[in-house]
């Protein structure tokens, strides 16, 4: 009988360790006279961009310059509440940084179908740049997607396994 709840937990932690989502976000070192680390913001959007899930957002804490990311901002920011929800943490120094995003609720209930991964980087006194990453959910075999930004972002790696 003991053995019964052993293995009802690892059946269990198996149906909860669905999909892995991991991104990998490269902010390229800039030669500019005043560098300020981007804010950068990542969500999910279905293909008529009908469907917004938000999964992160790095910034300084100064939320005067959260509206420079403008898709961002105007796709699901504003309508949110402080604090923001998902992965929320600091600006990020220039270098290859992997987030995962695999537990977040949004993802877990999010249905079945076509979608994209947006990244959108802003950088005080500089530029701005979004790039998207298309993606099916969940995901039936391995996935890896890359794009390279021009400017504000540089590599950027979706990988998600069944």
């Amino acid at each position: 009988m003991r053995l019964l709840p052993v293995v009802l937990f690892f059946l269990l932690a198996g149906y909860a360790s669905a999909d892995t989502f991991q991104v990998e976000v490269e902010v390229p070192r800039l030669r500019v006279a005043e560098y300020h680390a981007p804010y950068v913001a990542f969500w999910v959007e279905s293909h008529d961009r009908s469907t917004i899930v938000p999964l992160g957002l790095w910034y300084d804490g100064q939320e005067k310059w959260l509206k420079d990311i403008r898709q961002w901002w105007r796709r699901t920011g504003r309508g949110q509440q402080k604090p923001y929800d998902g992965l929320t943490g600091a600006t990020r120094s220039p270098g290859k940084h992997p987030v995962d995003f695999s537990e977040l609720p949004g993802l877990q209930t999010l249905p079945g179908g076509n979608y994209h991964l947006v990244v959108e980087a802003s950088r005080e006194v500089g530029g701005r740049e979004v790039v998207r990453l298309p993606f099916q959910w969940p995901a039936q075999n391995d996935q890896q997607q890359q794009v390279n930004g021009t400017s504000e972002l540089g590599s950027v790696t979706l990988t998600i396994t069944p």
